[in-house]
């Protein structure tokens, strides 16, 4: 299991580190998420360096009433660390749900290691904000609460069939949408940018008004690699007003259509007791 460590939160990670060291206590984010928020929805604050390079540009035509700020990341750094292995069910984004139990995986030693390996990767990405208000005009329309009541009501089953808290780690219909929408627009960048889909990364932001650290709407799509793949810059000039409107709307028209078996669209949540459906393919 790899757990992504953002070159973002760098200074947050750096003052714990010394702090420790120290013997003092420092103040720590609830999520690396949230530090990488900051930075990344107000660039301007953020200092150029060999590891985190950015410029804001215009926001695409015909998208600025639902998108406020793109930002062109010329030059990223993530860490990864590997703390175990799963085979059977995959905790996806950590930062996202409460933090699973040492038990739920296996880990990489039978006692607890003192180091864990890591690795370093540098890359290139694209920053988009969605704007607050439009995001909480979307979540009022009646249609959007209904299927969030089914969507909420199915997630509630999966976890009580794993005998797992109901009540705990429901994502929000936000976040759906958000990584629906960064789906398709990955399927849509991979087709001009040089990089393999596989290759393309993702980060969603998305917290409600009432949440701590929130509120927060935002995907980051990037790439890093080992080598030189992962800053040829072909995916940030994608990320001009104009070569970005034209994406935005194939990416959205080519949602109409799956290229998979379309499960999400064949079947309801309230009708599955099993699996969940309706979130990004």
């Amino acid at each position: 299991m790899l757990r992504p460590f953002s070159a973002y939160a760098d200074s947050a990670i750096w003052v714990a580190i010394e702090a420790r060291k120290q013997g003092r206590n420092a103040p720590q984010p609830r999520t690396l998420k949230a530090p990488e928020w900051q930075m990344l929805s107000n660039p301007g604050q953020v200092p150029q360096t060999r590891h985190f390079r950015s410029t804001t540009v215009a926001a695409p035509d015909g998208y600025r009433q639902h998108i406020r700020k793109v930002v062109l990341i010329e030059r990223l750094r993530e860490v990864r660390a590997l703390l175990g292995f799963t085979r059977i069910t995959s905790f996806g984004d950590i930062e996202d749900q409460e933090t699973p139990e040492e038990s739920s995986y296996a880990p990489l030693s039978r006692q607890k290691p003192a180091w864990i390996p890591a690795t370093e990767v540098h890359g290139e990405g694209i920053f988009l904000q969605f704007d607050e208000q439009a995001m909480q005009a979307w979540s009022e329309r009646p249609a959007v609460a209904q299927h969030n009541q089914l969507f909420y009501a199915a997630h509630r089953r999966w976890r009580q069939q794993r005998h797992l808290d109901p009540l705990q780690g429901y994502p929000s219909l936000r976040y759906v949408l958000l990584h629906t929408f960064a789906h398709a627009l990955m399927r849509q960048l991979s087709l001009a940018c040089g990089y393999a889909m596989a290759s393309i990364r993702e980060r969603i932001y998305a917290l409600e008004p009432t949440a701590d650290d929130g509120p927060m709407a935002g995907i980051l799509l990037y790439t890093a690699a080992a080598d030189s793949e992962g800053t040829l810059g072909g995916l940030v000039n994608l990320g001009q007003p104009k070569e970005l409107a034209y994406h935005i709307t194939q990416a959205l028209e080519t949602m109409h259509l799956c290229a998979s078996d379309p499960l999400c669209a064949e079947h309801m949540p309230e009708a599955d007791l099993g699996i969940l459906h309706g979130s990004a393919c």
